[in-house]
């Protein structure tokens, strides 16, 4: 593992060898975020290249966009992380700050009143302070910041403090943004978190270490994105372990390639392209097989693409690449449906689900067809590593990634990624719904190893997913079943299918059977029926 660099050198470093950074910011990102674009600039060279420097993003202001804002609490807060790492902006960020570095760097401030606000900001948590003081290696206080200029106000990092209630949403009122950014500069200039605060056993700690910190916001994506979520906590597994200047993307047309390089802004600080929406792992085995020539094996490269990019359109590519027996990474971000092309259903969407091209009317009820299941087939091709997760599940995200990146050959990540505008749910529910598709069986989590061993239900494990072993998880208090029809009451894109009194449609009862079969068919499969 590597040690830590600024996020500012990183992003220059990245910058020098592609464009002139320091004219490229002055002159194009400052005319964009202006106004005068299109006016002042003209047609160069770099825009006929299609360069976007690395890390533009960082300067994109987001702070005119929601009303309001997050607050932290300190005296509630447990140092649990779940909102640094579901934020899909990187919009909130903690750190790790040793007494006496805290205090010197306070000392700064001329103004006392500022000064304790943010002295505030900082709290003694049984994490990074009571443990490690036990242990006689000197405890740390946990500060949480929130960049103004980064968030859109989904609120996603309220939802997921949860119970702890670290977390709320305030009104931005005539100086709130102000103080915001000064206390998020104060953050930018402390040093990075100790690396013995830095437990590895504790995954999600791996947002406090900067190497993880690849993607630095100031997308275009929707507000609470379940997307973001996921590029954001892949790329900080992937660069804990092996460094930024070991990362590599070639992405499918999609989503992911829209707001990612609404140009001028990029926000991420490793090196990526954009290729067809059919052809991505083709692309990338072409930059693998040169990697290899060039003896960069242990550099590791990874495809995103959504479901219409891999299990559509771009599946006969991805089944290709999975055949090669190539050292490459797929991430796909599978929300049911073709999102960028503004909600076209593909053969990822579920049974009964109203989309363009699949429209509930009088004669037609929605989708006709059942939802072709990518992970199940990516586990019928030879040695190939296949995970099916959601970022809401966090541990196992984070391991279904590293055991990804460490496995000799090819590897499909299957996430499902919560799309408010087209699943017609809250901008804060990205994580509850994806926990909820896993617990209704809607999107079962699985990891299939074929180190394992040499049958399937030695490689194959359904750990994460509650009640393995019956046929549906029943609610702890209420006793109603967590099944299908449960999950699709909670999205818009099946109200249709319900009447006044909530009674389900007959595509209702078909799909929640579809779902039932799955999971029954994955039971079998890893040798628990």
């Amino acid at each position: 593992m590597t040690e830590p660099t600024p996020l500012s050198a990183r992003i220059r470093d990245f910058q020098m060898n592609i464009v002139d950074a320091d004219d490229f910011n002055s002159r194009v990102v400052a005319a964009y975020n202006n106004g005068t674009a299109e006016i002042e600039l003209e047609a160069d060279f770099q825009s006929a290249r299609s360069v976007v420097p690395a890390g533009t993003g960082v300067l994109r202001d987001f702070s005119y966009i929601a009303p309001d804002i997050p607050e932290f609490i300190p005296n509630m807060c447990v140092g649990c992380m779940d909102c640094v790492t579901q934020c899909p902006d990187t919009a909130i960020l903690g750190k790790v700050a040793e007494p006496a570095a805290l205090a010197a760097k306070l000392e700064s401030i001329t103004d006392p009143e500022l000064r304790e606000s943010i002295k505030n900001q900082w709290a003694e948590t049984n994490k990074y302070w009571t443990v490690p003081e036990r242990k006689g290696s000197g405890g740390g206080t946990f500060g949480i910041f929130i960049d103004p200029t980064k968030c859109k106000g989904c609120a996603e990092c309220v939802d997921a403090c949860g119970t702890h209630a670290a977390l709320k949403m305030i009104r931005k009122e005539e100086n709130t943004l102000d103080w915001y950014k000064k206390a998020f500069n104060f953050y930018q200039r402390m040093p990075d978190t100790p690396r013995k605060f830095i437990n590895e056993k504790s995954l999600v700690d791996m947002m406090l270490s900067a190497n993880s910190l690849l993607y630095v916001g100031g997308a275009g994506s929707c507000m609470g994105c379940g997307e973001a979520t996921v590029l954001r906590m892949f790329l900080a597994a992937t660069g804990f372990v092996y460094g930024p200047e070991n990362i590599g993307i070639v992405a499918a047309t999609g989503c992911n390639t829209v707001y990612t390089s609404t140009y001028p802004y990029n926000p991420y600080l490793v090196p990526w392209t954009n290729s067809l929406f059919e052809n991505a792992p083709a692309d990338a085995m072409g930059v693998r097989a040169r990697w290899d020539q060039m003896g960069w094996h242990n550099k590791r490269l990874w495809v995103i693409g959504g479901d219409g990019a891999m299990n559509d359109i771009g599946f006969q590519s991805l089944s290709r690449m999975l055949a090669s027996g190539m050292d490459i990474k797929v991430i796909v971000l599978d929300t049911q449906v073709y999102s960028n092309t503004g909600g076209q259903a593909s053969t990822s969407s579920f049974f009964g689900q109203e989309a363009k091209m699949a429209a509930h009317g009088k004669t037609g009820h929605g989708k006709r067809e059942h939802r072709k299941e990518l992970a199940n087939i990516c586990m019928m091709h030879k040695d190939v590593y296949v995970a099916q997760t959601t970022a809401a599940h966090m541990n196992h995200f984070y391991k279904a990634v590293m055991e990804a990146n460490a496995f000799p050959g090819p590897a499909v990540i299957n996430c499902f990624t919560t799309c408010q505008p087209e699943h017609g749910v809250g901008d804060n529910m990205a994580e509850h719904q994806a926990k909820l598709a896993a617990d209704s069986r809607s999107f079962p989590v699985f990891i299939y190893d074929p180190r394992k061993g040499p049958r399937i239900k030695d490689r194959l494990s359904l750990t994460g997913n509650p009640n393995v072993k019956d046929d549906w998880y029943v609610h702890p208090k209420t006793g109603e079943p967590i099944d299908f029809i449960y999950f699709a009451r909670s999205e818009g894109r099946f109200s249709k299918h319900f009447d006044k009194e909530g009674n389900p449609s007959p595509e209702m009862i078909i799909a929640q059977q579809d779902r039932l079969d799955n999971w029954h068919l994955l039971q079998e499969l890893a040798g628990i029926h």
